[in-house]
Order: C-alpha cells, then sequence, then structure tokens
C-alpha cells in the first residue's frame, strides 16, 4: 500500500491516504473521473506489468452508496457492494443465480448484495459478463466514508 500512496502521490493527488490492504485509497485531485482512471490505470500497468482495473468514486458518491443501502438492519460485514465502472446490466435480477438465498438490488453503478450465510460460502452468480468489478462489505465503505469526512 505504500508503493501504491506512492504512486498516487507522484500522479500529483493530493492528501494521499490508504486503508486496509486491499488498494483502497483516499486522495484529492482536480482531474476529471476518467482523467484519474485513466492515469491510475497506465500508472498500475508500468508498475505492475498488467493492467489492473481501477474503480474512481467522490466523496459524495460514497456517502450515496452508504446511505442508500438497501439492507440497513442486515450485519453489515454480510452486505457487500459490488463497485462497477458503469451501470448494471438492465437484466441483473432476471439473470441472477442466488443458491444460498442471497439478495441483490441494484444501484447506479454499483451492486448490492445481502449474503446470509456470508460471502466466503455463497455460491452466488452475477451475471456482469466480463464487466470490470470489485466488492467491499459495508464495514468498509462506512470506514472509507468516515475517512473522506476528516
Amino acid at each position: 500500500m505504500k508503493d501504491l500512496a506512492a504512486l498516487c502521490s507522484n500522479l500529483g493527488f493530493a492528501d494521499v491516504r490508504t486503508y486496509i490492504q486491499s488498494g483502497n485509497i483516499i486522495f484529492q485531485s482536480q482531474l476529471s473521473e476518467e482523467q484519474v482512471r485513466s492515469g491510475l490505470k497506465n500508472a498500475l500497468a508500468a508498475t505492475m506489468g498488467k493492467q489492473i482495473n481501477v474503480m474512481v468514486r467522490t466523496p459524495a458518491e460514497m456517502r450515496s452508496i452508504l446511505s442508500k443501502n438497501p439492507f440497513p438492519d442486515k450485519e453489515p460485514d454480510k452486505v457487500a457492494v459490488v463497485f462497477l465502472t458503469d451501470a448494471p446490466p438492465k437484466n441483473l435480477i432476471k439473470n441472477v443465480v442466488a443458491p444460498g438465498h442471497e439478495q441483490v438490488h441494484p444501484g447506479k453503478r454499483e451492486i448490492y448484495v445481502y449474503y446470509p450465510e456470508g460471502m466466503g460460502r455463497s455460491k452466488l452468480k452475477l451475471p456482469l459478463e466480463g464487466a470490470a468489478a470489485t466488492v467491499r462489505n459495508m464495514n468498509t465503505v462506512a470506514k472509507l466514508v468516515e475517512m473522506t469526512s476528516s
């Protein structure tokens, strides 16, 4: 994570901070979302020798994602947010295979999932058709929102 923070600082991002060992990074930039994503993808590819998908959200978007959690009464470690670069597929709910009674709710550029037995035991199949995605549980989302507020 120190290397990722240094990479972001070298790209000109300000107030760079990381959270846990999962690629979560918070920073300030005057660049557009696409400029940030493109700059990070290119820098990561040069450093890692392969393409790495990058998801970018503003503090306001993160607060909205947290506040729109459709499962607020469920254990936050069993509620996940699947972050996407674009909107979820229109036919998402129709094509979900949820043998463990998982509940799925599409958002703007994310998908909320409640895993009653936990994510590690789930056999859930989301029809994302090769879309880039990354998943964080609601505890992590809440912590990232808290970090953007300080």
